[in-house]
């Protein structure tokens, strides 16, 4: 598989995002506009919600110089083996607080 990108998340673990991946996030999330953002939402995110029913990790960060009102980046991983590959990424108005999450860690936690 071809990787654009790996990076070291704020827990220590490898995250790769792939060319295809990539691909679909240019094609149905345009407002995600660079991969740089990726990156640091998952190098220093905000939150980090684990979603034990769908076995994925959301990374959230706030980006306040956006223009558009979802100003909240949520990169969406699934660990595998102790990797993790991108899903998918997008911008949200504001943070999932579903009772289906079973695990929340906030910044304070992770630092």
């Amino acid at each position: 598989m071809d990787n654009i990108f790996d990076v070291i998340d704020k827990g220590g673990r490898k995250v790769y995002l792939s060319k295809e991946r990539w691909r679909h996030i240019r094609l149905f999330h345009t407002d995600v506009e660079s991969q740089e953002e990726i990156m640091e939402t998952l190098k220093n995110p905000d939150n980090i919600i684990i979603n034990g029913r769908e076995k994925v990790e959301n990374f959230y960060k706030f980006f306040k110089y956006k223009s558009q009102n979802s100003k909240f980046l949520k990169v969406i991983v699934k660990f595998l083996n102790g990797e993790g590959f991108i899903l998918s990424a997008h911008f949200a108005r504001n943070i999932k607080w579903k009772e289906r999450w079973v695990f929340i860690m906030m910044k304070k936690e992770i630092s």
